[in-house]
C-alpha cells in the first residue's frame, strides 16, 4: 500500500535521531493518524523531549514548546485580548497552542488550573477565549511528556485530563547495545538539527481521512466493548474505561491496520494498544491500591478472560 510506504518513511526518518525506541515511535504515528493525543512519561533523561521533536520536524508544519513551570497561567497557553488604544478595541494575541504540533513538556510541573487549559482543545480542536472560539489548525497533535508522580515539584493529572490523551507510553531505560549507539550518534554533533520534513501536514490530513475507511467488522466492534464492559464490571476497579476510551482503541487500531499496510483489523491489533490506550482510564479502588493492585494487572486479567473473536 502507498500509504503505508509514506508511514513507514516517516517512521524511519525519526529513527536517524531516536534508538532503540521503534514501538514507541510507531505508536505516535498511530495516535497521530488517529486525531489523538500522546503523553510520554519516565524518569528525566530518556528522550521524551528529543522523541516528540524529532517526530514534530519530521511532518512539517507549525510547532511550539510549551515549558510547563509551577507560575505558569492558562492564558500563556490559549492567548489572550488586550486593549488597543488606537484602534479602540481589544486585540487578541494568539498563544503558542495554535499550532499543528504542541510539545506540552513535563505537563505535570504546572498547576492544575493551568493543565485545565488544554481539555478543550484536545478534546474538540478549538479554543475558546473571552468569549469567542477559534479552530485549532488541522491536524492538531498534542504530545505531552511528564515525570513520574513521585518527583518532587509535580501535580498529578485529574481523570479527566488523562482522558483526553488516546495513549500513555512508558518509555524505559535503553539496552547497553542502545546506549552505545545513542553515545557514537550523539558525540560530535545533533542529527536533530539536519532532520527533514517527509510528509507535509496535508498529507497528514489526508492520511487521518484514509484510516477512517479501514474496515471494523461486527466481531471487532463486540471485542472491544466487551474488554471495556471488563473493565467496568471488575471487583477491582472504582472506573472502568470511558466510551470515549472505546472510540480511542478503535480509531487507534485503525491507524495500526493502515501503518502495517492492511485495510483492515485484526483482533491482535486491540491486543496490542490496549496496554497504552486503555490502561490510563481504569481507576482503581483506593483499598485495592493500597494492596498493590495495578491497572496493568487488572487489564492483562481482562484481556485473559474475554474471549478473542475469530476474525471474519
Amino acid at each position: 500500500m502507498e500509504y503505508n510506504i509514506k508511514l513507514n518513511k516517516l517512521k524511519e526518518n525519526a529513527s536517524k535521531v531516536i534508538v532503540g525506541k521503534g514501538s514507541a515511535l510507531e505508536l505516535m504515528i498511530t495516535a497521530l493518524l488517529s486525531e489523538g493525543h500522546i503523553l510520554l512519561e519516565d524518569v528525566p533523561g530518556l528522550g521524551k523531549t528529543l522523541m516528540a521533536k524529532a517526530l514534530a520536524k519530521s511532518i512539517g508544519g507549525s510547532f511550539r514548546r510549551i515549558q510547563f513551570t509551577p507560575d505558569l497561567l492558562p492564558a500563556d497557553v490559549t492567548g489572550f485580548s488586550l486593549y488597543d488604544q488606537k484602534a479602540c478595541e481589544f486585540v487578541f494575541h494568539p498563544g503558542p497552542i495554535l499550532c499543528n504540533v504542541l510539545l506540552a513538556d513535563e505537563i505535570n510541573r504546572t498547576i492544575p488550573r493551568t493543565q485545565a487549559s488544554l481539555l478543550e482543545s484536545m478534546g474538540e480542536f478549538q479554543v475558546t477565549v473571552d468569549g469567542k472560539t477559534i479552530p485549532l489548525p488541522s491536524p492538531f497533535f498534542v504530545i505531552a511528556t511528564q515525570n513520574p508522580i513521585e518527583m518532587d515539584g509535580t501535580f498529578p493529572l485529574p481523570e479527566a485530563q488523562l482522558d483526553r490523551f488516546l495513549m500513555r507510553i512508558d518509555l524505559g531505560y535503553p539496552t547497553q547495545r542502545e546506549e552505545v549507539l545513542i553515545l557514537r550518534r550523539f558525540q560530535e554533533e545533533d542529527p536533530l538539527v539536519d532532520l527533514g520534513e517527509v510528509l507535509s501536514p496535508e498529507e497528514i490530513c489526508e492520511l487521518q481521512e484514509k484510516r477512517k475507511h479501514v474496515t471494523v467488522s461486527d466481531s471487532i466492534r463486540e471485542y472491544i466493548s466487551a474488554l471495556v464492559a471488563a473493565t467496568r464490571s471488575h471487583p477491582k476497579v472504582h472506573f472502568g474505561v470511558s466510551p470515549r476510551g472505546s472510540l480511542g482503541i478503535m480509531r487507534a487500531s485503525q491507524s495500526l491496520a493502515l501503518i502495517r499496510g492492511r485495510d483492515y483489523v485484526l483482533p491482535d491489533d486491540i491486543k496490542e494498544l490496549a496496554g497504552p490506550v486503555l490502561r490510563h482510564r481504569i481507576i482503581l479502588k483506593h483499598d485495592e491500591r493500597t494492596r498493590g493492585a495495578t491497572q496493568q494487572a487488572v487489564l492483562q486479567e481482562v484481556l485473559k478472560t474475554v474471549p478473542v473473536p475469530i476474525p471474519d
